[in-house]
């Protein structure tokens, strides 16, 4: 019985191709900058308490990569609270100045104040305002921290349509509703996502500084703290690498999804020029 071997879609292999080339040149500066990290730390004779070594970092994560893997899926649920609820808050509110242009001119400025403020500032009264060792206050953190990037950012894509689409729209009897899912949202998505992708990495941010004021002791940023404290630099360097890892995979997560929307959005016009 012979195997029917289906053929490759059209330009997947040199697809591949081009996303591996474009990830050598950051493989090799990763590679580059940990040996040199290795080397010059004992040709410097650096002390651990300033920069342990990759090895002795690399060797305490495997060892304890339980309790550092259990911390860090405890402060991401933290940071991914925070990420869902401010950015959905901040495309909700970008959704009602855009409509409200007049209401957007008013409060923009405010934002944009509020935004200036110190995230540190925000963690102490956080924490006084829920219990300190509840997640909700690492939440509403996360949550601020992330509120008015995607604010910002959604606007802008919100109010940046060209003026002879809504015409056109306007000339076919188009709605506000219309007009919002038809061309405006399509034209944000570029600008939401941007945004998301920032919110992504600054939610881990905010959760691990919200831990530092006080948090549980399963907490990731507790985890860092604790260990500096005690002088166990490595595994401090170990869960701020857990840290980074749920960054990076948090952020390619969501680049993921903005390639398929964007994708799937431009294939939508082109069957509707068809």
């Amino acid at each position: 019985m012979s195997t029917v071997v289906q053929p490759l879609p059209p330009g997947l292999g040199r697809r591949v191709g081009r996303n591996v080339r474009d990830w050598i040149p950051a493989a090799l500066v990763l590679v580059l900058g940990i040996g040199s990290w290795q080397v010059l730390v004992d040709v410097l004779s650096i002390e651990r308490f300033l920069l342990p070594k990759p090895s002795d970092i690399a060797r305490t994560f495997w060892g304890e990569r339980d309790v550092l893997w259990s911390a860090g899926f405890y402060t991401f649920r933290e940071a991914l609270g925070g990420f869902v609820i401010g950015s959905g808050a901040a495309m909700l509110f970008a959704l009602l100045l855009a409509r409200f242009r007049r209401l957007g001119s008013a409060l923009m400025p405010l934002a944009i104040a509020a935004n200036a403020i110190p995230i540190i500032a925000f963690a102490p009264i956080f924490n006084a305002w829920f219990d300190v060792l509840s997640p909700t206050s690492k939440i509403a953190v996360a949550a601020v921290l992330c509120f008015f990037p995607v604010l910002v950012n959604t606007l802008r894509g919100l109010t940046s349509v060209q003026p002879r689409a809504i015409e056109l729209m306007r000339s076919y009897a188009a709605g506000e509703l219309q007009v919002f899912r038809k061309v405006r949202i399509p034209a944000a998505l570029p600008f939401v996502f941007s945004a998301l992708k920032v919110a992504s990495v600054l939610a881990m941010i905010g959760a691990i500084v919200g831990e530092y004021f006080g948090g549980s002791q399963e907490a990731l940023g507790i985890q860092i703290r604790n260990s500096a404290a005690l002088f166990q630099f490595e595994t401090a360097w170990a869960a701020i690498m857990v840290a980074s890892i749920l960054g990076i995979a948090f952020y390619a997560s969501i680049a993921a999804v903005e390639r398929m929307a964007l994708k799937w959005q431009g294939n939508s016009r082109e069957g509707v020029r068809q």
